[in-house]
C-alpha cells in the first residue's frame, strides 16, 4: 500500500497530464475534463481547481474557451517550451559516453543576493553538480535547456557558460562522486523501482491493455519518473558505480511508456461517459 505522504501532488499530476496528453489536444482542455482525468488517479475536484489556480498564477496555464464555449485551460508559450525541453530528458536514450561538460559560472552582486539563491536552486533543479563555489557542472547536452530556463527567469545576465573536458588532477570518476550526491540519487532510483517495477511485471503478464487502467498506471509512472532525469542528469555509465539502479529504473519507465502510453491516450481522448 502507498502511504498518503507518497501520493503525487495534484499540481505535479496536472503538469504531467498536459505533458503526456493535454498539449496535443485540438484546443484548451475543459475544466470538466481535467476533473475527470485527475479523478482517475485519485485527485478530487477541489484539489484540481485549487491546483489549476496556482498553475495559472505561475504563468503555466492560461484560461481559454473551447470551440463549444466551455471554460478550459491551455499551456502558456513558456510552459510549452518547458515541456519540449523536458521531453529530451524524460524520453532520452542512454546518454553518450564522451559528450563533455558544460560549466555555468555566475556572479551576483550582494545587493541582489536573492537572485543568487534562485540561480543555485535552478541549476541544482536542472541536474547541475557543484564543482566549486559559483561553478556548476553538467553534461554538455543540458546547455540549451539551461539557457532557456535562465532566460525565462531573466537570470542570464549573471551567468557565463563554457564547454570543456575534465583534465584532472582528480580522476573524473572520483570528481563526479564529489560533484553529485550519488548515494541520494541511487536511493531515488530505487524508490521508483519499488513503486513501478512490479506494475510493469504485472502488465507483461497480461494480453489486454484496458485504456483507463493503462492511463492510470502510465500517468503515475510518468509523474514519478519525470522528476528523476532532473535530479540525475544522465551521467556516463563509466563514471557511475557498478550496478547503477538508474539503468534499471530507465528500463522500467521505457517498458511502461511503450506498453501504456497509447492505450492511455484513448482514455484521455474519450471524454465523459454517455
Amino acid at each position: 500500500m502507498i502511504n498518503v505522504s507518497d501520493q503525487p501532488a495534484p499540481r505535479s499530476l496536472i503538469v504531467t497530464l498536459y505533458g503526456a496528453y493535454g498539449r496535443f489536444a485540438a484546443g484548451p482542455v475543459p475544466v470538466a475534463e481535467l476533473i475527470r482525468l485527475l479523478a482517475a488517479v485519485g485527485v478530487d475536484s477541489p484539489s484540481v481547481r485549487s491546483s489549476v489556480s496556482r498553475l495559472k498564477r505561475r504563468g503555466l496555464l492560461v484560461p481559454a474557451r473551447t470551440a463549444r464555449g466551455a471554460a478550459g485551460y491551455e499551456l502558456s508559450p513558456e510552459a510549452r517550451q518547458m515541456l519540449d525541453d523536458g521531453d529530451r530528458r524524460i524520453y532520452a536514450a542512454a546518454p553518450p559516453e564522451d559528450e563533455g561538460w558544460v560549466l555555468a559560472v555566475f556572479s551576483v552582486p550582494e545587493s541582489e543576493r536573492q537572485k543568487r539563491h534562485v540561480l543555485r536552486s535552478r541549476l541544482a533543479g536542472l541536474g547541475f553538480g557543484t564543482a566549486a563555489p559559483g561553478v556548476w557542472i553538467a553534461p554538455a547536452r543540458l546547455y540549451e535547456e539551461t539557457r532557456h530556463t535562465l532566460e525565462r527567469l531573466r537570470l542570464e545576465v549573471y551567468v557565463d557558460f563554457f564547454r570543456g573536458e575534465h583534465l584532472g588532477f582528480t580522476p573524473t570518476v572520483d570528481a563526479v562522486a564529489r560533484w553529485w550526491d550519488l548515494t541520494a540519487l541511487a536511493e531515488r532510483h530505487e524508490a521508483f523501482l519499488d513503486r513501478h517495477a512490479g506494475v510493469l511485471r504485472a502488465w507483461e503478464q497480461r494480453a489486454d491493455t484496458p485504456p483507463e487502467e493503462a492511463y492510470h498506471d502510465y500517468l503515475l509512472a510518468l509523474d514519478s519518473w519525470r522528476h528523476l532525469p532532473y535530479a540525475d542528469p544522465g551521467l556516463p555509465a563509466h563514471l557511475l558505480p557498478s550496478n547503477w539502479p538508474g539503468t534499471r529504473s530507465a528500463a522500467v519507465f521505457r517498458g511502461l511508456h511503450e506498453r501504456l502510453r497509447d492505450a492511455g491516450a484513448e482514455f484521455a481522448a474519450a471524454g465523459p461517459p454517455g
